[in-house]
């Protein structure tokens, strides 16, 4: 992360330039999916380091959800480049006179700009995968690179055709490559803060198979939830049969309630509490959850 935050912070820096030399409304608006790619990488390499940070009395998850804060302001700068561009780019293509623009630098500067994101991506693929903050950066530099990709070939369309309303269009083409992007990360990291079920979960599902296990009556206050992309928290009232308690097989049954959410279904519920209750506890709890 820490050379592809190099990589992208140069290119930002040289498109920033270059949109001021050239007058394009393309790379102008690279250059600020360039910046939130540099502050994305920076982000996620803060919160690479917050989540190293271990649990303590006042943070009992430390900083697990670092990531998730991360992605979602990454998303949100994003919505508002991606906005601009669009409002921009449409204002350009309607305007009676099209904007000047230098279509042999802007070349220059899309190619420049085309390399460092293979690069940053060739840096990042391997990460990819690890959490929603590394996912949203590279996601962000492969829209950034296809947005290079535009640059270029509006570049050629001015140098060749003449026709300078190519770099509004690419600017519109870049926009829309950033929006849906940016709203399904949005939504994503809102449904790890909202507390709703990991994709991949059926709570219905998971009532049935937990009610398939021996001596189990019933199960409510069933809670599933993520604290970061990679940790499913579940914890549950498990009513049971009252010899359980007499008998000394609570802490099988335990086992095999644990041992049923973190092996049989797509994602593993490695941290889960459960509270085993008799039949008669229903009356002494003041609030119950279906």
């Amino acid at each position: 992360m820490l050379v592809a935050f190099a990589v992208t912070a140069t290119i930002l820096v040289a498109e920033v330039v270059g949109a001021f030399v050239t007058g394009s409304l393309a790379l102008l608006v690279d250059a600020g999916h360039m910046l939130t790619d540099a502050g994305g990488l920076l982000i996620a390499l803060t919160a690479a380091r917050l989540m190293t940070r271990p649990p303590s009395e006042r943070r009992t998850w430390g900083y697990a959800r670092a990531e998730v804060l991360g992605a979602g302001a990454q998303a949100t700068v994003l919505l508002g480049v991606g906005g601009y561009a669009l409002v921009e780019g449409v204002r350009r293509l309607l305007a009676d006179e099209p904007a000047e623009v230098a279509g042999g630098l802007l070349l220059v500067f899309g190619v420049v700009g085309l390399l460092g994101n293979v690069v940053a991506l060739l840096v990042l693929a391997g990460g990819r995968d690890a959490n929603l903050n590394l996912r949203a950066a590279f996601l962000e530099v492969v829209a950034d690179a296809l947005g290079s990709v535009a640059v270029i070939v509006s570049a050629v369309l001015i140098q060749t055709l003449g026709w300078t309303r190519a770099d509004a269009v690419a600017g519109v083409l870049i926009a829309l490559l950033i929006l849906p992007r940016a709203v399904t990360i949005l939504r994503e990291a809102g449904s790890v803060l909202l507390e709703s079920v990991p994709p991949g979960l059926s709570l219905p599902e998971l009532r049935e198979h937990l009610l398939g296990v021996d001596h189990v009556l019933d199960v409510h206050d069933l809670h599933v939830s993520r604290i970061g992309t990679g940790t499913p928290v579940l914890s549950a009232h498990v009513v049971v049969e009252d010899g359980c308690f007499r008998d000394g097989h609570a802490p099988q049954l335990l086992d095999a309630l644990q041992s049923c959410v973190a092996g049989h279904f797509d994602v593993s519920v490695e941290h889960s509490t459960f509270q085993l209750e008799p039949r008669q506890h229903g009356g002494h709890e003041q609030a119950h959850h279906p």
